[in-house]
């Protein structure tokens, strides 16, 4: 956790503030997860929902809901039959991760007031300026951040590889494959 040195007007002796990380609910991280999962194993055909339940822990009923969502917002579509399951609807490089979080109804608003300005009684608070602020460079930070640089950072890349492993043999030992086990063993 990052800190701040601040003086204690009274005292003159230094404390350390904390300053909280905001947390998107697990709907937010869930779906963006899920679309970077479908980023990594569409190129192949449409990737069921089971799949993807399977390699990121989600549950398959919550991964349903998200999906009507993002398929509403037209960030995925579906196929139906045998073979199918979801596809992005687009290429990884034009979906932002903050239009994900806004396809699942999830906001980036740091206001006490859900951005109403009627946050202190019933008109703006003292600070709202600031959250407010804060709330448009969390939006433009993700909203610079897509699918497809997600895809390309390394670290995410093992990460996947890594499931992906995992996948292909859930039974068996964590890794059997020597070729593999020198890429692995620092994940």
């Amino acid at each position: 956790m990052t800190g701040l040195a601040a003086y204690d007007t009274f005292t003159d002796t230094p404390q350390v503030c904390r300053l909280h990380q905001l947390k998107l609910t697990s709907k937010g991280r869930y779906a963006v997860t899920a679309m970077l999962d479908l980023a990594f194993h569409n190129q192949s055909g449409p990737v069921t929902l089971s799949h993807i339940s399977r390699r990121q822990d989600i549950s398959l009923s919550y991964l349903e809901q998200l999906f009507t969502r993002l398929r509403r917002c037209k960030l995925v579509t579906s196929t139906r039959g045998p073979g199918g399951g979801y596809s992005l609807s687009r290429p990884a490089d034009d979906i932002a991760v903050a239009e994900i979080i806004a396809a699942v109804d999830e906001t980036m608003d740091t206001t006490r007031c859900s951005g109403a300005n009627n946050c202190h009684e019933g008109t703006r608070c003292l600070t709202h300026e600031l959250w407010d602020d804060l709330s448009q460079q969390i939006y433009q930070f993700l909203n610079e951040i897509t699918l497809g640089k997600l895809v390309r950072e390394n670290g995410i890349r093992d990460v996947a590889a890594r499931q992906d492993y995992r996948m292909r043999d859930p039974e068996g030992p964590e890794v059997t494959s020597m070729s593999l086990k020198p890429r692995l063993e620092h994940l």
